[in-house]
């Protein structure tokens, strides 16, 4: 080999081994138990924030479902969903997951998403919210 094409090596080696990087995000290892975690409490069969939006964050199935209101995940695009703008805190602050506003029934209730957690998510539905 020429040192020539050295660097060439070098770049596709780079390329190669950086692609491994961006794993794919798993709904049963990576979401789910984040739901759980964070979410469970108000957004199950039985409680308030099921009660108040159908929201159920039981199965992947009903995530997918989204709430009464229609789906909460644009598959491939966290910042058309609405689930991903609600735990980012990029919507009205009235529909913002924890709840914060005093006036909330919940309020206090959630504890909240940890920004890695949130970029977690996103990531997810930025790859498809495939059910893996």
């Amino acid at each position: 080999m020429s040192q020539k094409n050295l660097p060439v090596l070098i770049l596709a080696a780079l390329t190669v081994g950086l692609a491994g990087c961006d794993r794919q995000v798993s709904y049963s290892e990576d979401v789910e138990p984040v739901l759980k975690d964070y979410c469970a409490n108000c957004h199950t069969p039985g409680s308030e924030g099921f009660s108040t939006s159908g929201f159920n964050i039981a199965s992947y199935d009903t995530v997918i479902r989204g709430t009464s209101l229609g789906p909460v995940i644009v598959e491939g695009s966290a910042m058309s969903s609405t689930l991903y703008r609600v735990i980012a805190k990029q919507s009205a602050v009235e529909i913002h997951m924890p709840p914060t506003e005093p006036e909330s029934l919940a309020q206090g209730r959630g504890k909240v998403l940890p920004d890695d957690k949130v970029a977690l998510i996103g990531k997810w539905i930025d790859q498809g919210a495939k059910n893996n």
